[in-house]
């Protein structure tokens, strides 16, 4: 078995891949055993990598738009009889292209993920953490969550509910020994775009943040107990900054003119 350097025990979900695997990893090098969670099989794969690490690594195969995985998780982390001292709420997809052609399914199997999933995880840890007076709760938001997202409008929608889900708890929980941090990326080096079909657009073929550096970000905000922290490049600070001050229409402008598929 591997050898634990006792920081205590962590969840991530959708760590396969991308910014969640590397979540997993910041969380590993700093001493946390983890279980990990993702729908493909690589999960394993991916667990197997971490205990390279040194730390105890457990898998679980769910597919979290399903409620009955989710319970079947939260099970999991019981059966360990530790305390949670952090969970990475990171799982998610994008469905891109105009809304009218999209499908309807696609985008209602998004919402579950991205938000029924995200609420019904959250009330687990928030309850176990509370309880105990003690944890850290980090949320993948994106910087698409303080803008309209033109041709990825339910996503963009469901960070918006995201990213003002969290800032809620953080204040709702700040006596209690329970930090909330939403974590805001921008355009990062994952497999995002090609799953949500954008690779025929500007955002998909662009440069983008290493989900390296994206998660090392996240993880330092969480545990300096921050409420929220916009990762990566210059750009994605200045765009949320702007945010904050332009009308709704002029920051769905350059949004959309990424987003739409080339003809």
């Amino acid at each position: 078995m591997a050898e634990s350097t006792g920081s205590g025990l962590a969840v991530v979900t959708g760590a396969s891949s991308g910014i969640g695997f590397e979540l997993a990893r910041q969380f590993a090098e700093h001493g946390f055993d983890l279980i990990v969670v993702a729908e493909e099989e690589g999960i394993v794969g991916a667990a197997d990598e971490l205990r390279d690490l040194r730390v105890e690594v457990e898998p679980v195969q769910a597919d979290l738009t399903r409620a009955v995985d989710v319970d079947r998780l939260w099970e999991r982390v019981r059966a360990r009889g530790r305390p949670l001292a952090a969970i990475a709420i990171n799982a998610g997809v994008g469905v891109g292209g105009p809304f009218v052609d999209n499908n309807l399914e696609e985008e209602l199997r998004l919402i579950d993920l991205n938000v029924v999933s995200v609420v019904r995880l959250a009330k687990y840890a928030v309850r176990h953490m509370v309880s105990r007076g003690s944890g850290r709760i980090l949320f993948t938001s994106s910087i698409a969550a303080e803008t309209p997202a033109p041709f990825l409008a339910v996503y963009g929608a469901s960070k918006a509910f995201v990213q003002s889900f969290a800032e809620a708890l953080h204040h709702e929980l700040k006596d209690t020994g329970v930090t909330v941090t939403a974590l805001q990326p921008g355009p990062t080096d994952t497999n995002f775009f090609e799953r949500a079909e954008m690779m025929d657009t500007q955002i998909g073929v662009e440069d983008k943040d290493d989900p390296a550096d994206v998660a090392r970000q996240g993880f330092e905000a969480m545990m300096a107990g921050k409420h929220r922290v916009v990762s990566g490049s210059a750009g994605n600070k200045v765009q949320s900054a702007m945010a904050r001050v332009l009308p709704e229409q002029t920051k769905a402008q350059q949004p959309a003119e990424r987003s739409r598929k080339k003809k």
